[in-house]
């Protein structure tokens, strides 16, 4: 069986395939030039993160693949119709999570302090206006508050584990998950065990004093609708996927309230960010960089070579 590696994987991937009797071939091939590799090389399987695109006439052109793979956000794959096609597909849904998590927490600290603020304006007044910038920028602590998380999953459950160790008070809602439960684990091997049950939408955005979205959705969207509900002062966060919250709506939330300010990891247009967004200095903003950790991408490229390796056998 032969793998093409386009993008996304770690010499730990490679070598979990390559004992399992794979021919794995780490090549990056020009988006043009990919559907005569794949039939040339009769590639059995492609392992892509985000900067490739696997569509329906991609997929039609290439009769021997077998398996799509994704190490990214799978934006950039017709998934479903792939699985029409008969091809199974695979992603990492584990590997990612404490790195996403500890970026939500990462802006969200910032964002609570006003670090974004006070990192721009240092460069340019901390000389000459020190204690200015001293007054300007009065924070609130995380203790205490309420983080609310949109969705029950990998990524916001270990996002949950970050709060509980701030003393955060932390509610979920989902529409399709009741209840889980998270271990909070210590350095000297205690253990802390934690039950959690999805509370109504509308309560969860009436009671945080942060929201952070996790619910990976096309059918989700957080809006001018729900903005009317949240809290005065209330900051959103999204470090997931682009789309899950209208950014027109947001940008005006914080302009005229009740928002105070949104941290964004992942955009509606990517990798063309809305230059009223990059400009906003509300908005604490990253380059879609939630997975990028390295010991994120080892453990993606483990889980997936896993999986891979169980479906080809």
């Amino acid at each position: 069986m032969k793998i093409l590696v386009n993008e996304g994987i770690t010499q730990g991937g490679v070598d979990i395939l390559e004992s399992k009797g794979f021919e794995v071939i780490i090549t990056k091939v020009a988006q043009e030039q990919l559907e005569n590799y794949i039939n040339d090389n009769s590639i059995d399987a492609i392992l892509v993160k985000n900067n490739t695109q696997i569509q329906q006439e991609l997929i039609d052109g290439c009769p021997t693949l077998k398996l799509i793979a994704s190490a990214g956000t799978m934006d950039n794959i017709d998934v479903q119709y792939a699985i029409d096609q008969g091809l199974q597909i695979v992603n990492s849904k584990e590997g990612s999570a404490n790195a996403t998590a500890e970026l939500v927490f990462a802006h969200l600290s910032g964002l609570a302090r006003s670090l974004h603020q006070a990192n721009r304006e240092m460069p340019l007044e901390g000389d000459m206006n020190f204690k200015g910038l001293q007054k300007l920028y009065h924070g609130i602590e995380l203790r205490g508050k309420t983080l609310g998380l949109i969705g029950i999953n990998n990524s916001s459950l270990a996002t949950a584990k970050i709060a509980l160790g701030y003393g955060m008070k932390v509610v979920f809602s989902d529409p399709e998950v009741v209840e889980s439960s998270v271990e909070l684990e210590f350095f000297d091997g205690q253990t802390l065990h934690f039950d959690f049950n999805s509370i109504p939408f509308d309560e969860l955005l009436e009671e945080s004093d942060f929201i952070t979205v996790h619910l990976n959705s096309d059918n989700f969207r957080l809006g001018e609708t729900e903005f009317k509900k949240v809290k005065e002062g209330v900051i959103i966060l999204n470090c997931v996927k682009g789309g899950l919250v209208d950014e027109i709506a947001l940008v005006e939330a914080i302009e005229k309230g009740p928002i105070r300010y949104a941290a964004l990891d992942a955009f509606e247009n990517q990798p063309n960010p809305e230059i009223q967004l990059l400009m906003n200095p509300n908005l604490s903003l990253s380059p879609n960089i939630a997975e990028a950790t390295n010991e994120a991408q080892q453990k993606i490229s483990i889980e997936l070579a896993n999986q891979i390796a169980n479906l080809l056998s």
